[in-house]
């Protein structure tokens, strides 16, 4: 998936992209309301988390201008507040999940594949394809029975393809939504993953390379 993490508080911002992103999740940050606008015009996220006490264009404006995007983007949002009527003015704005601050890493996350699974077509919770295993919640890939030593990114990788059920995913495509704005796009990420990932899943081959189209298994 793809994140948007809105949250003026620099460190708590920073700390849940870490976490998010040891999720296997493509996470940009922004730190103030305007950044956050700027961001969505550019890119289609599959989730924002966004914190309601932000300064100059509140949590609330912020809210109301993705609600008006032709793409659905899922809100997450965050606030001090915690009282009933602070989550129905939260709902009622369009947001789709409400999370009081503090909160547990594994709620936070929980509530985002939630929301995440939404904007996405129907798959099993369990991904397979032959003797090859994905569980996108337990973060784990295994191949007959043998648990598969991948990274989050790789692991992220073959989640997408998986989920994709056959359909031939362009690199563009996978650099969009599994890597997040600061990689360089002319990069080759993509294949070195791609081709690490390979390794990993060793004989037979389960990824397919389409000439001039992408990936598919």
């Amino acid at each position: 998936m793809r994140i948007l993490v809105v949250e003026d508080h620099v460190r708590l911002a920073d700390s849940v992209a870490r976490v998010l992103r040891r999720e296997g999740m493509a996470v940009d940050v922004a730190y103030d309301g305007s950044a956050a606008l700027e961001r969505t015009i550019d890119t289609d996220y599959d989730v924002v988390v966004l914190d309601r006490d932000l300064p100059g264009v509140h949590g609330d404006e912020v809210c109301r201008r993705l609600m008006q995007q032709p793409v659905r983007t899922r809100v997450l949002m965050l606030t001090a507040a915690g009282t009933i009527a602070d989550r129905v003015d939260g709902l009622t704005l369009g947001a789709d999940d409400y999370l009081p601050k503090p909160f547990a890493y594994p709620e936070l996350v929980a509530r985002i594949r939630a929301l995440g699974r939404r904007n996405q077509p129907a798959v099993p919770p369990v991904l397979s394809h032959g003797d090859l295993t994905l569980d996108p919640a337990k973060r784990v890939a295994s191949r007959a029975g043998t648990q598969l030593p991948l990274n989050p990114k790789e692991l992220a990788v073959l989640e997408y393809l998986l989920a994709a059920q056959g359909r031939v995913v362009s690199a563009e495509e996978l650099l969009e939504r599994v890597w997040d704005s600061a990689t360089d796009p002319f990069t080759t990420t993509v294949k070195a993953t791609m081709n690490r990932l390979r390794s990993k899943l060793g004989e037979p081959p389960v990824i397919e390379t389409v000439p001039r189209a992408g990936y598919r298994i």
